[in-house]
């Protein structure tokens, strides 16, 4: 995930120079950090154009300002939230220094990934320190810029900023480094703690040689071999198939808070996941990834974050390619199960995605965005769809960009107008519901036509539709082009077929059948107003598992009794010890636990759809309160899935209940008797429309 700098948005979205130099305007930071005592000292020079405006942190006072070393008169203009907005009069071409200090808050250990997701200020701490450029912690401006901060520590830590490492040393006192961005960039986000630095310099050819680092913990560092390997590793591929990798550096830097952020040069990931097997298969790829799409080609955050949903085709959905063709249909059904799950209320539109700040806008930033690459790639072409990832490169390279340069890219590499396919699916929310009304065979002489009669919702896409045509054992896939609320599709085949599916294979962003649609935990995490039920009386359990509902849902819970969920039509999350549980599904007349989850782990986690008007139920299933505190920090992971079980925080056992696409039988036209041939002709005719008039 890259998180691009909120505050600088709140200021204005401002178009990136042409290209890296003289024409951004060059920022020195002496940056002195003390993390024991949380006190920051800076001093910071900029060559100005005149009036100069920037937000600090409000925690940080100034000292003393000058313009070519005459002292200045620093006015202050007002606040937004934790940041101070000042204004230097100053002149053209002038050298305009400030130096200021502070005490910044300490890190909270206690937040969980949603919460850091949405935290921008600076947190310092001996364990580690992060100052996202969103908390002001040097002179924020609305503009692209250059920079080198020199970076002064205790002897003890190491720290980094996003760029070219220059210099480094160590004195028994104090730990210094100097780094240099020299392309247009954002923001600065500057990194410290306890780190046991490893390193790797690897030959390229025509380039200065690669430099890559770990900054792990000490209980971390036998890691650093492997995340070397994979990070060198993702570099090379990606540069093979994009274009050379944009800089001369990249680390992987361990985090204190459970993040996965991806800056210019390195990523900084919670250090509690970086032992996980996913972090080196996915994850880490899918953030160096990020120095090409975010870091590399800039956001135009005003017509919509594009970069999520790009990377995490080219990443994430690439891998699950190349493992099978059924573990790539897994991850589209997880992308429209996901998308179900979210309230209509809340289905924005890709022009609107901005960043991941809730599991709402993940289902649209990141898998709808993805999906839509992945229909683009179907439309244009593999080979194409490639050559038009290298065009947009090559033209946008460290330059700010939107979605309509992506679809001019992609209409140079074509040669075609995609204009329509870029309207419909970047600037509509939702999705379109599309279905099979009728699906009837004639046979005529030796040939068969199935005619299809396909139904959508209003205002009609355009799509390429896959049909599965199954006969016997066979299946066959025919594409039909649908543009119409109404429309037929007439296909010439050799036999009749049994029956019919609906884009099996998951290939269109669309919404699903409810019989495609398994409960899956997404839908309580995302619910509006979500129930909270307990089976288990005591005071000590009560606070666990609302404690456990704070954790998981994204919106307040309201609390029930056992008797009023009947009444209930939003989701209930039913909470209790194992035999409590039990009593409590008989009472209610819910399916009891499922036998292949019968007595295994700590605690089990279950949905259950319930016909009718029933609320949904989701079950959590616990062996006593100890187990169901260990359940905060991992389940709100596990959106995508039915199923859980967990031996203490670790999943041993996950699933989504299957749901198979339906197969739609497909009805033979006979011949009618002479008498009734006319009027048979006529009814059909009526019912078989080739287009819609609508």
């Amino acid at each position: 995930m890259n998180l691009r700098w909120c505050a600088v948005l709140l200021l204005a979205v401002v178009p990136a120079p042409a290209l890296a130099g003289a024409d951004s305007p060059r920022l020195a930071l002496e940056v002195r950090l003390d993390p024991a005592s949380r006190t920051l000292q800076v001093t910071a020079k900029l060559r100005t154009e005149g009036e100069f405006r920037f937000e600090l942190n409000r925690e940080l006072a100034i000292r003393s300002a000058s313009v070519d070393g005459a002292p200045a008169a620093v006015e202050l203009e007002g606040r937004d939230g934790e940041l101070n907005l000042w204004h230097v009069p100053a002149g053209k071409g002038v050298m305009l220094r400030i130096d200021y200090a502070g005490t910044l808050p300490a890190l909270d250990p206690s937040l969980d990934y949603r919460e850091v997701l949405r935290e921008t200020r600076a947190m310092v701490s001996p364990a580690g320190s992060y100052l996202p450029a969103a908390s002001g912690w040097y002179p924020l401006t609305t503009e692209l810029f250059t920079y080198n901060v020199r970076l002064s520590l205790p002897f003890d830590q190491r720290g980094l900023v996003p760029g070219r490492l220059i210099e480094e040393k160590v004195s028994p006192e104090r730990y210094h480094a100097s780094f240099e961005f020299d392309h247009p960039a954002e923001g600065i986000d500057l990194i410290a703690g306890p780190y046991v630095v490893r390193e790797r310099t690897v030959a390229r050819r025509g380039a200065a040689p690669l430099r890559l680092r770990t900054y792990f913990f000490s209980d971390l560092e036998p890691l650093a071999s492997g995340y070397l390997d994979d990070s060198q590793r993702y570099i090379e591929r990606y540069s093979k198939m994009i274009g050379r990798y944009p800089f001369a550096s990249f680390s992987v830097v361990a985090s204190p808070l459970p993040t996965g952020l991806g800056m210019p040069t390195l990523t900084y990931i919670g250090a509690a996941v970086l032992k996980l097997p996913f972090i080196r298969a996915t994850s880490l790829g899918h953030e160096v990834l990020h120095n090409w799409w975010g870091n590399g080609v800039y956001v135009d955050y005003a017509s919509g974050n594009w970069s999520e949903g790009l990377t995490s085709f080219m990443a994430d959905y690439a891998y699950k390619e190349e493992a099978s063709p059924a573990a790539a249909r897994e991850m589209r059904l997880a992308w429209l199960r996901d998308f179900a799950a979210v309230p209509s209320a809340e289905q924005q539109s890709l022009a609107e995605f901005r960043s991941r700040a809730h599991g709402a806008a993940a289902a649209v930033g990141y898998g709808k965005s993805a999906m839509v690459f992945f229909m683009l790639r179907d439309l244009i072409g593999r080979q194409t769809f490639e050559a038009g990832v290298r065009e947009f490169w090559r033209t946008k390279r460290f330059r700010t960009a939107s979605w309509s340069d992506l679809q001019a890219a992609f209409e140079r590499a074509s040669g075609r107008d995609l204009s329509w396919f870029f309207k419909q699916w970047v600037e509509r929310a939702g999705a379109p519901r599309l279905r099979i009304e009728a699906a009837q065979a004639r046979r005529q002489s030796n040939a068969v036509t199935l005619t299809l009669i396909f139904v959508q919702s209003a205002p009609p896409y355009r799509m390429r539709v896959p049909i599965e045509i199954v006969t016997g054992a066979r299946a066959q896939t025919q594409w039909v082009e649908i543009e119409h609320e109404r429309q037929t599709a007439l296909l010439h085949l050799k036999h009749i077929p049994d029956g019919v599916r609906l884009d099996p294979g998951l290939r269109v962003w669309r919404a699903l059948d409810p019989q495609q649609l398994p409960p899956i935990l997404r839908r309580w995490i995302l619910a509006r107003a979500p129930c909270l039920a307990l089976a288990s009386s005591g005071t000590e359990f009560a606070r666990a598992a609302q404690a456990l509902a704070k954790a998981l849902f994204e919106n307040p819970a309201h609390t029930l009794t056992l008797a009023e969920i009947a009444a209930q039509s939003d989701p209930v999350l039913l909470v209790g010890l194992d035999a409590d549980v039990d009593a409590a599904l008989a009472r209610l007349g819910v399916p009891p636990r499922p036998k292949a989850l019968a007595g295994r782990g700590s605690a089990r986690v279950w949905t259950v759809q319930r016909s009718g008007k029933a609320p949904p139920v989701a079950v959590v299933s616990v062996r006593d309160a100890a187990a169901l505190l260990e359940l905060q920090r991992p389940l709100p992971h596990y959106g995508a899935q039915s199923y859980l079980v967990f031996e203490g925080a670790r999943a041993v056992r996950r699933g989504v209940w299957p749901a198979p696409a339906r197969l739609i039988p497909v009805a033979q036209w006979t011949m009618p008797p002479i008498h009734g041939r006319v009027a048979a002709a006529r009814q059909f005719a009526t019912r078989i429309v080739s287009k819609s008039e609508k």
